[in-house]
């Protein structure tokens, strides 16, 4: 796992710590117990996302350095900051600068995971016999790099998450480079076409939907450059926590995908910089 290669974390944590909101020490007498390490809490944070393992087998794997209460505190903190956010918008800008974004072709599509713990934006899973589970949708480039994201119950349709996933790509300013995007059948409708028209994207290329009752036989339509996207969900699947995720809340599951574009995107960045060393192959 890429996450917990040293040259990842620690690139990733010059990033993160200036971002990171300043703590006051307002104790009259300043004899309470002194702060924990906030490096100390983004290991413990790095472990779970990449194993997908509990809070208190996290702190265990991270040599009980710090307690998983204060890491789900810290956590709190830095979401209320915007830090989750911000590390994914400065990755995405910086892959940009360096290697350049491909906007010409992009394409779009849905992923759904376990979410056994239930809570906010979660749902009945129609592809896991109805247990609960959640659905991420991504916006990726013609290499497969996220440029926008949305997050949402598993059984809600991917069609629903077409228009805040193109608005969230909106946010960070590549909706207006966008050239051709490449959907699935899923998303053929006249509703999906009229929200791309909405947003200036006037060249898609949509699978067509089979008709019901149908006795022509099944094709297998091209999948054109669709794959990109599919290729990307497998790479964000592999971060455990993201496979089967175990917070009750949108907004850690949110913390948590940012986390893992960033990580992603700074593998990445180092591969590139190590492109033409002597024995060191790029990972697809």
């Amino acid at each position: 796992m890429r996450a917990l290669d040293p040259e990842v974390a620690n690139t990733i944590w010059v990033a993160i710590e200036p971002l990171l909101p300043s703590k006051k020490d307002v104790h009259p007498l300043g004899c309470h117990r002194q702060r924990k390490s906030d490096r100390d809490c983004f290991d413990v944070m790095l472990v779970r996302l990449a194993t997908g393992c509990s809070w208190e087998d996290a702190e265990r794997l991270s040599g009980y350095k710090v307690s998983d209460t204060t890491v789900r505190s810290r956590r709190d903190e830095w979401i209320k900051a915007g830090v989750y956010k911000a590390i994914a918008n400065e990755a995405i800008a910086s892959y940009d600068r360096v290697i350049g974004l491909d906007l010409s072709d992009v394409s779009l599509d849905g992923s759904l995971h376990k979410s056994p713990c239930g809570g906010e934006g979660t749902g009945k899973n129609p592809t896991d016999r109805s247990k609960l589970g959640w659905k991420w949708s991504v916006l990726v480039d013609r290499a497969g790099i996220p440029i926008g994201w949305a997050i949402d119950a598993a059984n809600r349709n991917d069609s629903v998450l077409l228009a805040p996933t193109l608005d969230d790509a909106a946010d960070r300013g590549f909706l207006a480079e966008i050239e051709t995007i490449w959907l699935d059948r899923g998303y053929d409708s006249d509703v999906t076409r009229e929200r791309l028209k909405e947003r200036q994207i006037d060249d898609s290329v949509i699978a067509k939907k089979r008709k019901r009752g149908s006795t022509q036989k099944k094709t297998n339509q091209p999948m054109g450059l669709r794959w990109p996207v599919e290729r990307t969900n497998s790479w964000l699947s592999n971060y455990g926590q993201l496979r089967r995720n175990t917070d009750r809340k949108i907004v850690h599951r949110l913390a948590q995908f940012a986390l893992a574009v960033a990580l992603l995107l700074v593998a990445k960045l180092i591969d590139w910089r190590t492109r033409w060393s002597p024995g060191v192959l790029p990972i697809r």
